[in-house]
C-alpha cells in the first residue's frame, strides 16, 4: 500500500508541473505574479476628474500642514486690489481659503486651513492671484477656480531682442481695435489679455496650446492670420463625420516664406572705453595764463589783438597779390605747344561738324595773328642788335 501511495504522489507532482508551465506558456514569467483585481474592471474611467465636496471631508479635517503661496503685484494695480479684496476673500473662503493683502511689500498671500477639503484648491488660489497681478479682473480671474478651466501667463519679453520690433509685434497680435485677440478668443474658447510683456490666458488645455502656439509664432514674424484662417478650416473639417478619421493636410493651406528686402543695417564699431576719465577742457582764463595775457592791461591786450589781426591781413594780402600776378607771368614754352595742340584738337571737330567756311576762317585768322605777333617780336630783336652795333 506504501508503494502504491508513492506513486500517486509522483504523478501528482508531475501533473501540477505540467499545469504551472501552461500557465506561465500563457502569460509569461511575469504573470504569475500579476493577480486579478476585483475592483478594477473595463467600465471605469480613468482620466474622468475625481470630484470633492465639502461633505466628503473628514471631521478631524483634511490638511495636517498649512500650505501658502505668495505673489507679487505692481503699483499700478494697488488701488484696484484694494477695492475689490473683500469679494476676494469671499471668493475663497467659500474653499476655505485665507487671502492676504500686504500693501506695505506689495504681494498677496493664500493659505489653507484645517477645514479645507480640495487639496488641489490652493493651486488654483495661487493662479487667481496671479492673474489678479497681471490686470485680470476679479470676474474673470475666479473662473480658474473651477475643475475644467486652466490658465497660462506667456512671458513674451525675451521673444525679441529688438524693443521697436517688439512693440510692433505686440500690436500685430492685438489687431486693429482689438479684433484678432478677439478673433483667436472665439476660435480656441479661450478668454486672452495682453498686458506689458506678458500674456494671460484661460481656457480648456487643448485651446491654451493653441494659443501659446499662436502668440509664439506672432513674435517669430509669423501673422496671426494664417493661424486664425487654419483654425477656421479646422472647425469646418471637425463638423464632418466621414473626415473624422482622414488626413487633414491637403485641406489646411500652407504658406511660403518670402524672402523680403531689408535695409541693411550699419555697422558701428564700438569706440575702446578708458578706464580714466578724459583730461578736463581748459578754461578761458587758464589759456590767458599760458599765454600770459592775463596779466596785462586793458589797453595791452587790445594792441596785442590789433598787431594779430594787422598781421593776418599782411598774409592775406600777399597771397592774393601772388594770385594776380600769375596772370601776367608769360607761359613757357612747353605749356604753349600744349596750349596750341589743345587749339587744334578743338577747332578739327567744329570744322567738320559744321563743313562750311566759318570754322576754317576763324582758325586762319587765329593762326595769322600769332604769326604776326613772331614777327613783331623778331624785328624788335634785330633793331636793337643793329643799334647796339653802331654804338659800337
Amino acid at each position: 500500500m506504501a508503494k502504491k501511495k508513492k506513486g500517486s504522489k509522483a504523478e501528482d507532482g508531475e501533473g501540477s508541473a505540467g499545469a504551472a508551465e501552461a500557465k506561465e506558456e500563457q502569460t509569461g514569467k511575469k504573470g504569475k505574479y500579476r493577480k486579478d483585481k476585483p475592483w478594477d474592471h473595463e467600465g471605469i474611467d480613468h482620466w474622468k476628474p475625481v470630484e470633492i465636496s465639502a461633505e466628503d471631508r473628514p471631521s478631524g479635517g483634511l490638511m495636517l500642514e498649512e500650505s501658502s503661496f505668495a505673489t507679487l503685484f505692481p503699483q499700478y494695480r494697488e488701488q484696484y486690489l484694494k477695492q475689490v479684496w473683500p469679494d476676494v476673500k469671499r471668493v475663497l473662503a467659500e474653499h476655505e481659503i485665507k487671502a492676504e493683502l500686504n500693501l506695505v511689500e506689495g504681494s498677496m498671500t493664500v493659505k489653507t486651513t484645517r477645514k479645507t477639503w480640495d487639496p488641489y484648491i490652493i493651486i488654483k488660489a495661487r493662479d487667481m492671484i496671479k492673474l489678479l497681478a497681471r490686470s485680470v479682473p476679479l470676474p474673470q480671474a475666479q473662473k480658474i477656480l473651477e475643475d475644467e478651466t486652466n490658465c497660462d501667463i506667456i512671458k513674451i519679453g525675451g521673444l525679441v531682442h529688438s524693443k521697436e520690433r517688439f512693440v510692433k509685434r505686440r500690436q500685430r497680435l492685438v489687431g486693429p481695435n482689438g479684433s484678432t485677440l478677439k478673433a483667436i478668443e472665439l476660435l480656441t474658447n479661450c478668454f486672452v489679455l495682453v498686458q506689458g510683456q506678458t500674456v494671460c490666458v484661460m481656457g480648456t488645455i487643448k485651446g491654451i496650446k493653441q494659443v501659446r502656439r499662436i502668440i509664439q509664432d506672432c513674435f517669430k514674424n509669423i501673422h496671426p492670420i494664417y493661424h486664425i484662417k487654419e483654425l477656421m478650416i479646422r472647425r469646418e473639417l471637425e463638423k464632418d463625420p466621414e473626415l473624422k478619421e482622414e488626413n487633414w493636410e491637403r485641406f489646411l493651406p500652407h504658406f511660403k516664406k518670402r524672402n523680403v528686402q531689408r535695409k541693411k543695417a550699419k555697422i558701428t564699431k564700438k569706440k575702446a572705453r578708458d578706464v580714466f576719465p578724459p583730461q578736463q577742457t581748459p578754461r578761458k582764463e587758464d589759456l590767458m595764463m599760458e599765454s600770459g595775457e592775463y596779466f596785462l592791461d586793458e589797453k595791452e591786450r587790445q594792441m596785442r589783438k590789433r598787431i594779430a589781426k594787422f598781421e593776418e591781413q599782411k598774409v592775406k594780402s600777399t597771397e592774393k597779390r601772388r594770385e594776380r600776378a600769375k596772370v601776367f607771368e608769360a607761359p613757357s614754352a612747353a605749356d604753349a605747344k600744349a596750349a596750341k595742340k589743345r587749339k587744334r584738337e578743338e577747332g578739327s571737330p567744329a570744322v567738320s561738324s559744321s563743313g562750311g567756311k566759318a570754322g576754317s576762317s576763324k582758325e586762319s585768322t587765329k593762326d595769322m595773328a600769332e604769326r604776326l605777333k613772331e614777327k613783331t617780336t623778331e624785328k624788335k630783336a634785330k633793331k636793337q642788335k643793329t643799334a647796339e652795333d653802331l654804338l659800337l
